[in-house]
């Protein structure tokens, strides 16, 4: 991935869904897509150290759906309208259980995740669509193309980070306080 266009000062912590406290020193923001293999592997990669700061209020996960064009993320895009922004945590395991089911459903119709959405994982269509601007918006003003595309402080990367490079990441952010 390259990141050197990616302007990570136009990139704000209001669009998305927050989980963990609003007041923890570091952010960890992340641009997925639920269709993205890749966006698995940083989910299922992080998971665990997420989750470890997250409760210990050192982090808040700021996790920013991002509603691509390229036809095979599309089934992402259906999904994310799926996503309860209001409940964060809840949705945290929900996103366990998209990207674990992620090779049944990566295949379908647009209509059929819509089904697979609503009667395999028994979740409601929100209104979500003001936020999906937000996020396409904010991610065109930073020059964010890829998923996932992850941001802690000054620091930009993909899934391509060792789970001790990301811990490392998190202390040196917290430091920073």
């Amino acid at each position: 991935m390259d990141i050197s266009e990616i302007i990570a000062g136009n990139v704000g912590t209001e669009a998305g869904i927050h989980i963990g406290k609003s007041d923890a020193p570091v952010k960890v923001i992340t641009f997925v897509n639920v269709r993205c293999p890749f966006c698995r592997e940083w989910h299922e990669k992080s998971r665990d150290i997420l989750t470890r700061y997250l409760e210990s209020g050192r982090i808040e996960l700021i996790v920013k759906p991002f509603d691509k064009e390229k036809e095979s993320l599309q089934r992402g895009n259906v999904f994310h309208h799926y996503l309860d922004y209001s409940a964060p945590e809840q949705t945290l395991e929900i996103l366990d259980e998209i990207y674990a089911r992620q090779d049944l459903w990566g295949s379908l119709t647009l209509e059929e995740v819509a089904n697979f959405a609503q009667d395999e994982i028994g979740l409601s269509e929100q209104d979500n669509k003001e936020q999906a601007e937000k996020i396409i918006a904010e991610a065109n003003a930073a020059n964010i193309r890829l998923v996932p595309t992850v941001i802690i402080g000054e620091h930009i990367f993909d899934e391509h980070i060792s789970a001790e490079e990301l811990e490392q990441l998190i202390l040196e952010e917290a430091g920073k306080e």
